[in-house]
């Protein structure tokens, strides 16, 4: 079997997230292996580097496939000619047998984008929280202190699976801004389910002066969901990138 590293860029407006569901349900997942199957006429497994939520956009999730011969030089433009315009893979690579998407990645960056005019971009509004009013970037990059380095994440998962671990590190949160519009760029070794756009809307609540910075500190040591701030729409987030050894 050869193994194959693709990258992808989705716009995840319709469909139903990353993971295959059911018959009927649209997802990235099952969209890219139906035509992957179509080209190569065998049943394909692709495991992205990570799930996805419905309405969750990337501009570079990983995903692995193995398949049992050697893809043609110009299987990535067949691939993208079969896949709707919101799908495109960026590039497609034969790897060591020993890679895969999800278990072999180290760190993700998510971007999370904000448009706090009174009414929000009319080119970007489908890919923006709009959360109109000033808002105190001082006091969220403050908080943002808080959030960086190894941590329980209980607070900030939706996630109630009793066994799994929700310890993860923050190894960088970035906050930009620039004309009514905030970036908050998150770098970490993964993340939990809904965990990027609670952590955002918990510092958009910090700044919005509703909230205090070293609130933080007591949300984190909680471990309970309602002590955190609310989650943000799934239409700002991006997943940004994946990285590897």
């Amino acid at each position: 079997m050869r193994n194959y590293k693709m990258v992808l860029s989705y716009d995840g407006g319709r469909f139903k997230g990353w993971q295959k569901l059911g018959a009927g349900e649209l997802t990235i997942q099952g969209t890219v292996e139906q035509a992957i199957q179509g080209l190569l006429g065998c049943p394909v497994e692709i495991h992205g580097s990570g799930r996805t939520d419905a309405g969750v956009h990337a501009n570079g999730q990983v995903a692995s496939m193995k398949v049992p011969f050697l893809l043609k030089d110009n299987f990535r433009e067949e691939l993208n000619h079969k896949l709707p315009e919101d799908i495109c893979i960026l590039q497609i690579e034969k790897v060591a047998g020993s890679f895969h998407a999800r278990y072999s990645a180290v760190a993700k960056t998510y971007r999370y984008l904000v448009d706090t005019n009174e009414k929000p971009s009319v080119f970007m509004r489908k890919y923006v929280c709009h959360f109109p009013g000033e808002l105190g970037v001082s006091r969220m990059k403050k908080a943002a202190e808080y959030l960086k380095g190894t941590h329980d994440f209980s607070s900030f998962t939706d996630d109630k699976s009793e066994e799994k671990d929700t310890t993860r590190t923050i190894y960088d949160i970035q906050i930009h801004c620039n004309k009514g519009r905030i970036e908050f760029v998150y770098r970490g070794d993964g993340f939990l389910q809904h965990m990027v756009r609670i952590l955002t809307g918990t510092l958009l609540e910090i700044g919005s002066g509703n909230r205090c910075p070293d609130e933080i500190k007591s949300i984190l040591a909680a471990k309970e969901r309602a002590k955190a701030g609310f989650m943000a729409p799934a239409k700002g987030l991006f997943l940004e990138s994946v990285d590897y050894d």
